[in-house]
């Protein structure tokens, strides 16, 4: 069977332009497709089957073990905002054009280079496309997003021959961080960019030229938990002997917060990688054994269970609760939802947390968050 990856994928454009010679690195360790990648392909293929039934096109709804309430509510959202847009772009364009899922080449770029847009909105003078990010891990942003640029890149490829187009338009959806993000930018722009940068960065990975470098776009890089150029980025700090906290500078106290959720990501790969390769592979690492975790213990059979304990005379042993908020919205809808539900639902504010300026979540008054959250966990 074919690989239907390309080995400088859209996907993994943000860390091959940052870090080149990766990509011969990672062909070193297989490729293990994570339950989060598993669980986003069957989220995308209901998103597919949605918007098709929506356009009035045949199509089999997938089934999956993934299937949820949650993704049922996020395909749904995902769904009427494509619709949406569609509409919007029908008030400047009197017959643009949909693809959905639809395969894009960017080879002329990137060799071999290849992937599939999620959805591409073809009117008169502008290019769109929107893509579904299931994960709620990290948020996504459309702005100079290099995934988002090389599918245009397809894109234009594909219809650039029939039409004039200006600007292309970008967008996430990102419905488990309630995230929507645009971006747009120039065609001129955007092919400035692809022979500046991205066609030389992609000669450079293929031959694994470039200097190894360590960032945020390690997150998923098979060859990150063992790789030494981000051991060593984030060792750094161990090979300074730090003073008790009470005399660190607030200068070092900063250097140490933005360094710390590296550290940890980078601490839990080691020890993910090292278990893996100990309980599926054998391997024995001094010092350390694989031993049985915790475990919850859970009836076997809830119907023998409720028999036993009558026969027994115990009979107060059920317990019935609401459904969940997501459940109850599923079940009435979101219009109704709202209209029956929404003035007794209640949103507790979450506990303060100290991130880097850069979240877009507002800041909060310090005063304030303090005695709210109080208040809370007092009751």
């Amino acid at each position: 069977m074919p690989n239907s990856h390309a080995k400088l994928s859209p996907s993994g454009s943000h860390r091959w332009l940052h870090c080149t010679p990766s990509v011969l690195l990672e062909s070193e360790f297989e490729d293990n497709n994570s339950q989060a990648a598993q669980e986003g392909t069957a989220a995308h293929a209901l998103c597919e089957h949605k918007i098709k039934k929506l356009l009035r096109k045949r199509s089999k709804r997938p089934v999956s073990i993934y299937d949820s309430d949650e993704m049922e509510v996020c395909s749904d959202g995902y769904a009427a905002f494509v619709m949406e847009q569609l509409e919007l772009v029908k008030q400047i364009c009197a017959d643009p054009i949909m693809l959905i899922e639809q395969k894009v080449d960017f080879s002329h770029y990137v060799p071999g280079g290849f992937g599939t847009a999620d959805c591409l909105i073809v009117s008169d003078e502008a290019l769109r496309i929107i893509d579904f990010k299931y994960g709620r891990g990290i948020l996504v942003d459309a702005e100079d997003n290099s995934q988002l640029k090389c599918y245009a890149l397809g894109g234009l490829r594909l219809f650039e021959d029939l039409y004039n187009f200006k600007t292309v338009v970008m967008t996430i959806f990102q419905p488990r961080r309630d995230n929507v993000s645009s971006w747009s930018i120039s065609v001129a722009e955007l092919k400035a960019w692809a022979e500046n940068e991205l066609k030389p960065k992609a000669e450079m990975a293929l031959k694994g030229e470039g200097e190894y470098a360590s960032g945020e776009w390690c997150t998923f890089c098979r060859a990150s938990a063992c790789c030494r150029a981000r051991a060593e980025d984030k060792l750094k700090f161990a090979q300074v002997e730090f003073k008790m906290p009470p005399l660190l500078t607030d200068t070092e106290i900063e250097e140490i917060l933005t360094a710390i959720p590296g550290i940890t990501k980078w601490s839990n790969d080691i020890l993910a990688y090292a278990t893996e390769a100990a309980v599926n592979h054998g391997k024995e690492w001094t010092g350390f054994k694989v031993v049985e975790g915790r475990s919850i213990r859970k009836y076997s059979d809830e119907e023998k269970v409720a028999a036993a304990a009558k026969d027994n005379g115990y009979t107060d042993i059920y317990r019935k609760n609401l459904i969940t908020l997501t459940e109850m919205q599923k079940l009435m809808g979101k219009t109704k939802f709202e209209e029956v539900l929404g003035a007794l639902i209640i949103k507790a504010p979450g506990k303060p947390t100290l991130v880097p300026v850069t979240d877009k979540r507002p800041a909060l008054n310090v005063t304030n968050a303090k005695n709210e959250f109080n208040e809370i966990t007092e009751d």
